[in-house]
């Protein structure tokens, strides 16, 4: 046998093999979140089991077939692994602050009480894994219901519920994998510290006429845990957004005088200082259940930034929020195919939402329930 016969036959026993082992893949299973850290990458440096996802095994159907698939596929994507998934959730009842209803207490005027709103949301969420780190973009689009009414400068409450779009990008790049090294790890800890870095924008259609931009920039510890992942991200966080409330000074009917020498012209905009802030994120299966279930979640912490209102009257209180979910992968329950379709359930805590101050505004706490479903395309 010659040289040539002998490198293609060890080639293709080492294809076979390599076909019979089992692959692991990374799955997204919470489908994207309306804030800013809801959602985050693995930062494990282009390792695909470390995207946000839970590990799943493929057995070949066998070698002949396998095999020639392999050898007819397309050369190598840039990406070591990729995923996007589009998803459809229920929330409520969601919290707005600020947002009240007035309810009979036996005065003339009644007592404010927060109003609750629900919400139906639709997600595009895409994540994948290449040499020297790990990207995440999420989508949410959130349709309120009439509770929380879109609005402008001349109609403050309209007769129907608001939109709004919140975009999240984060990235991750790992010191590992760009010296080929391991100096960048906590041996039994955390097997990688990346470079953090990201941006969240939105818009909502309502008076207060919200236009967040606010970007962060930190470390991410990818933790060495035996299934699933669990990263943390200490970072710096800062924030612009935009009070459509402000910018024209008090109506006299109102009341309140006017700040001699306060350009209210300008406060419209407004410019948060820099703080810190945390962001937890995991998946976690479950394999004693016997079913392809998981918990997937974050917890995002963000401090004090600063001041708020229509003229800078309050100050922002330490904000934290965090969601939980159980996820199903029905694909797999039902016809062999994970990663595919699957369903979840789950629980979002918010407190101080926004960073309101729950004694200066009413409506900051939200303890919403969560349904959902969401598909791979892959």
């Amino acid at each position: 046998m010659g040289p040539t016969r002998r490198r293609v036959k060890r080639a293709a026993l080492l294809i076979a093999a390599a076909l019979l082992a089992p692959v692991g893949a990374g799955a997204i299973v919470v489908a994207g979140t309306a804030r800013a850290g809801a959602v985050e990458d693995a930062g494990a440096g282009g390792r695909a089991d470390a995207v946000q996802g839970r590990a799943n095994r493929r057995e070949a159907a066998g070698v002949p077939l396998a095999a020639a698939t392999a050898m007819a596929a397309p050369p190598p994507s840039y990406f070591s692994f990729s995923d996007t998934v589009i998803s459809y959730r229920f929330q409520g009842p969601s919290a707005e602050p600020g947002l009240s209803v007035r309810r009979p207490d036996g005065t003339a005027q009644g007592r404010r009480v927060p109003r609750e709103v629900p919400k139906n949301v639709v997600n595009l969420f895409h994540a994948n894994s290449w040499a020297y780190g790990t990207n995440l973009i999420s989508l949410d689009i959130l349709q309120s219901g009439s509770q929380d009414a879109a609005g402008d400068k001349l109609i403050r409450r309209k007769n129907y519920g608001a939109t709004e779009v919140y975009l999240i990008y984060r990235g991750v790049l790992s010191p590992n994998k760009i010296f080929d090294t391991t100096a960048f790890a906590i041996p039994g800890l955390v097997k990688d510290i990346g470079l953090a870095f990201g941006a969240d924008v939105n818009t909502k259609n309502t008076t207060f006429d919200s236009e967040k931009r606010a970007g962060t920039f930190g470390l991410n510890f990818a933790f060495d845990v035996p299934v699933g992942f669990v990263n943390l991200k200490v970072q710096a966080y800062k924030e612009f957004s935009r009070n459509g409330f402000a910018g024209d000074p008090p109506r006299p009917e109102s009341g309140i005088p006017a700040i001699p020498g306060f350009d209210y012209s300008h406060f419209r905009s407004v410019e948060f200082k820099t703080t810190p802030e945390f962001e937890l994120t995991y998946t976690i299966p479950l394999a004693f259940t016997g079913l392809p279930l998981a918990l997937a979640g974050f917890n995002t912490i963000v401090m004090p930034k600063g001041r708020y209102g229509d003229v800078n009257q309050y100050r922002t209180k330490m904000e934290f929020v965090s969601q939980t979910n159980l996820v199903l992968d029905i694909g797999q329950l039902l016809e062999h195919a994970p990663n595919r379709v699957e369903a979840f359930v789950g629980f979002q805590y918010w407190h101080n939402k926004f960073g309101g101050d729950p004694r200066s505004t009413i409506n900051t706490e939200e303890k919403a329930l969560i349904a959902g479903v969401a598909y791979h395309l892959k």
